[in-house]
């Protein structure tokens, strides 16, 4: 299928707006095709999203194409939240990790930084995975199109707030928002947003978010799954809580598959909206229950030099916890420590949130109470943190999916989490 374009995105592709504009579009077109494509459709959200928030020495030719672009006049046709910084002094590192971060990983952060600047960035607080929360102001309304990157924010918006976006790559994430179109094709159809799958929730107890969305991220893959008796736990409203749920959930769906979209019967848009009617006729049907996550779970390679190493440090908010979350994490932390007779956490612990978050969580009497337990609050991004490769050595745990799967990192559920990090005893795996 060869994509039809209107007369104006022609004329773009043509050179009306000279050589880099010409490319952005060719390269949009070409990224099309490959998904057949039958035409463009208008970027319609009020702002965009970039995945791409570090200045990597490697991806020096990546940041000469954004100065191509820049050279041009060519910025983005909507001001963007991007995905968190990969560096904070205030979180524990060695001098050594250090050395590498600054002298030999990001040493582009500075010039990068002053890119996005040009290109539309919304302001110094905006770099955050989680830039659809209420307190970063980056929330698409439903139906709307997007130009985003970054798993977990796509799925979140995709599937809790009924926008319409594809899983895209850094670079054309942000074309996209340069051109003001993107291809139509999968999840900006009704048709590519129909589920596959019911997966049947049949567990004793509340799923552990992050568990459960790994379990159907690992069986459905890439498509789209209908959730069927979560909402006997999670209710059908979408409160702050549930919405927290949903972001952990969708980030494991994202990251140990590739799910760009899933619907909770009874309680995400369209599924409240449509239905059963979401329901391809041949969608297969995966049964959860707790033997199955205990398998799941079992399944996780532990991949530290020392398996029985003691953990080094601990790494809560990926993606960024909520004000909610890091409310309910903080009294959590308080109530264990007191059981146990200790002051502070016993493995160092770091939260990462949106600066837009900890603001607001400044604010509140929680914010003494955690300080003085011992954990850093910050907004680094883990993952670029782990991705040092001095991270390899170190026995981290956490308990986000998203991380195990991307770095070395080891997996424990928050109850598991919470047993750790306030009497030094490692949880049973």
């Amino acid at each position: 299928m060869v994509m039809v374009l209107t007369p104006e995105q022609q004329a773009l592709l043509d050179g009306e707006k000279g050589e880099a504009m010409a490319k952005v579009v060719k390269t949009l077109v070409m990224y099309g095709n490959a998904f057949d494509a039958a035409r463009m459709v208008p970027v319609t959200s009020e702002y965009g999203h970039t995945v791409i928030s570090f200045g990597l020495k490697a991806l020096t030719p990546l940041y000469d194409l954004y100065q191509e672009l820049l050279d041009a006049g060519l910025v983005s046709g909507q001001k963007f939240t991007a995905d968190p910084r990969p560096l904070d002094k205030h979180v524990p590192s060695s001098l050594l990790e250090d050395i590498v971060f600054k002298k030999i990983m990001y040493t582009h952060q500075d010039r990068y930084e002053a890119q996005l600047e040009q290109f539309g960035v919304i302001g110094d607080d905006s770099y955050t995975c989680t830039g659809y929360l209420p307190q970063v102001g980056n929330t698409p309304r439903q139906g709307d199109v997007l130009s985003w990157a970054e798993s977990s924010a796509v799925v979140y918006a995709n599937s809790v707030l009924g926008a319409r976006c594809n899983r895209n790559s850094g670079i054309i994430e942000l074309m996209g928002s340069i051109a003001g179109f993107v291809p139509e094709f999968g999840l900006l159809t009704d048709d590519g947003r129909k589920a596959d799958w019911i997966v049947e929730v049949r567990c004793s107890e509340k799923p552990e978010a992050q568990l459960l969305g790994s379990a159907i991220g690992m069986k459905v893959l890439e498509d789209v799954p209908y959730v069927r008796g979560l909402d006997r736990w999670l209710g059908t409203d979408l409160t702050d809580e549930v919405c927290g749920y949903l972001k952990d959930f969708g980030a494991a769906t994202a990251s140990n598959g590739a799910v760009g979209l899933y619907h909770i019967e009874h309680l995400t848009p369209e599924a409240v909206q449509q239905g059963e009617a979401l329901i391809r006729e041949n969608a297969r049907v995966y049964v959860i229950d707790d033997a199955e996550l205990a398998r799941v779970k079992a399944s996780y390679p532990v991949v530290w030099k020392n398996p029985d190493a003691a953990p080094a440090l601990c790494f809560i908010g990926c993606p960024h916890l909520t004000l909610q979350q890091l409310t309910d994490w903080t009294q959590r932390i308080q109530d264990a420590l007191k059981q146990n007779g200790l002051r502070k956490v016993t493995v160092p612990t770091v939260f990462t949130a949106s600066t837009p978050v900890i603001r607001e969580f400044e604010k509140t009497p929680h914010a003494k109470k955690l300080k003085r337990s011992g954990v850093v609050l910050s907004y680094i991004c883990p993952l670029m943190y782990m991705n040092n490769p001095l991270c390899k050595r170190k026995a981290v745990i956490t308990s986000s999916n998203k991380l195990r799967t991307y770095t070395s990192a080891r997996y424990y559920t928050e109850p598991e989490i919470l047993r750790i990090i306030t009497t030094g005893k490692e949880g049973k795996q």
